[in-house]
């Protein structure tokens, strides 16, 4: 089964690159058999326990093995729900020629974060971080626009930057250990050998990430792509390399690592109030939406300091819950955002006056997205704040809490915005393009779930007991 996770998508990439006509069909079946199977591992971790499967028979060093614990299924099962929904909106969003090249590069893109969330091997990290990449990068370009272009340019060079910088970390590890294999480079020693190894590592996952200051290529990138593209890449991409983050710091390295990761704490301040900043100043949906996903993603960096002391447990449900209620909440705006364009032709902010009149249900969907952003309850991102603030409260770093409930201050203005704009009376001679109510559903069905994880906080957690680092729950 963990096996066919993996493949699974990249059969369904082949077929609809060899039969466009059935590539619908193909990529909605892969996206339900997809979830189905990463339920029943899920299913199976929470029974019996992490689960390992070395391939070929070959044990670590010599052969390459697949991990399945908590967190591993955790970022499968975010993956697959996000998936399914966004796949559901591309098979009704899409028109010829962009299907045709849509459907083979979504599912490569899900074949390798699936691969990349069950490896337990250094370099074979590395190989699907390139697929995860690359994928990407090519769906931005899917709209075919000179923005785009310059955008997927200048999103491919950072990855390759970033790669290059994760694969010298690589290197140093195997010069020193002679192997690659997490489960046998567990609680690494603090030499400087591995203190640079891990600063070159985080260096290119942390470009990957778009963390700030190295956030420069996300915006462009995640306004110029089709909206189903951008809902991948907010909700699903980024988190990739955060995942990878947490697997060196907490599995790896360890307990040795508490004053550094004050480091990654105030880049993820400076993100939170920048993109914050940025996010409010935007005179596009789109670009705001984008900016928003650069001041979330600060929340996931000041998590990691807050993970190395009394009560880890919080800061690390709390991560994990945020990059959960984002990922949802993140593509239920970018999917409304493409539903606007579509509607008015255009997603400038003046222009969308009326919108609660012409489009309730796509306003309606921003609403509860940006319930969840903000971190009002009952919602999955109240949850994951208040664990996040109750850690730092805790651990004595005021600062850290002060400027997290500043953030979530921020994303209400910047999103009630948007619907203070929605409310207002309508311009009269606005001609709208009719939209699809189903794909209005889709994107109101993932802004719903983003609420209602926020209120099946027990049965979630259970997910990440398997594996867990950091001790018992908060």
């Amino acid at each position: 089964m963990i096996a066919w996770i993996i493949w699974l998508p990249f059969v369904g990439a082949v077929l609809c690159y060899l039969e466009p006509r059935i590539a619908r069909l193909v990529g909605l079946a892969v996206a339900v058999l997809t979830l189905i199977s990463i339920g029943q591992l899920s299913a199976e971790v929470m029974r019996n326990g992490a689960y390992s499967y070395p391939m070929g028979g070959w044990l670590a060093p010599l052969g390459i093995t697949l991990w399945a614990d908590g967190l591993a299924v955790w970022m499968l099962l975010l993956n697959a729900v996000v998936g399914l929904g966004v796949s559901l909106f591309a098979s009704g969003y899409f028109k010829a020629p962009a299907a045709k090249h849509f459907w083979p590069l979504w599912l490569l893109l899900w074949g390798g974060l699936n691969g990349l969330y069950l490896s337990a091997d250094l370099f074979n990290l590395f190989v699907t971080l390139e697929v995860v990449g690359l994928t990407a990068v090519a769906l931005v370009t899917l709209s075919r626009e000179r923005i785009a272009l310059t955008a997927a340019m200048r999103y491919l060079l950072a990855a390759i930057f970033g790669s290059l910088a994760y694969l010298l970390g690589v290197a140093l590890i195997y010069a020193q250990h002679s192997t690659l294999s997490l489960l046998l480079l567990a609680d690494l020693n603090t030499t400087p050998g591995t203190l640079l190894a891990l600063a070159l590592m985080t260096f290119g996952l942390l470009l990957k990430t778009a963390i700030f200051p190295f956030h420069f290529w996300l915006p462009l990138a995640h306004a110029s792509a089709p909206a189903p593209v951008s809902a991948l890449l907010s909700a699903l991409v980024v988190k990739a390399s955060y995942y990878l983050l947490l697997r060196l710091w907490l599995f790896t390295y360890g307990d040795g690592l508490a004053a550094a990761a004050q480091v990654l704490a105030l880049l993820g301040a400076a993100a939170l109030l920048y993109g914050s900043l940025q996010a409010f100043r935007q005179r596009r949906l789109k670009l705001l939406v984008a900016y928003s996903t650069v001041a979330q993603l600060g929340y996931l960096c000041l998590a990691l300091p807050l993970m190395f002391i009394g009560t880890s447990a919080a800061a690390y449900h709390g991560a994990l819950y945020h990059a959960l209620a984002h990922a949802l909440s993140k593509a239920a705006l970018f999917l409304a955002a493409g539903l606007v364009l579509q509607a008015y032709g255009h997603d400038r902010l003046s222009g969308l006056r009326g919108m609660a009149t012409h489009l309730p249900i796509t306003t309606f969907t921003v609403a509860l997205a940006a319930v969840s952003l903000a971190g009002l309850p009952p919602s999955g991102g109240f949850i994951a704040k208040w664990w996040l603030v109750t850690a730092a409260i805790d651990s004595g770093q005021w600062v850290w809490a002060l400027i997290m409930l500043a953030g979530g201050l921020f994303s209400a203005l910047y999103l009630f915005r948007v619907l203070v704009i929605a409310l207002l009376e309508p311009r009269s001679g606005a001609a709208l393009h009719p939209v699809p109510r189903g794909l209005e559903l889709i994107a109101l069905a993932l802004a719903l779930l983003a609420i209602l994880i926020g209120l099946r906080t027990p049965e979630l957690l259970a997910l990440l007991a398997p594996g867990l680092p950091l001790g018992g729950p908060p």
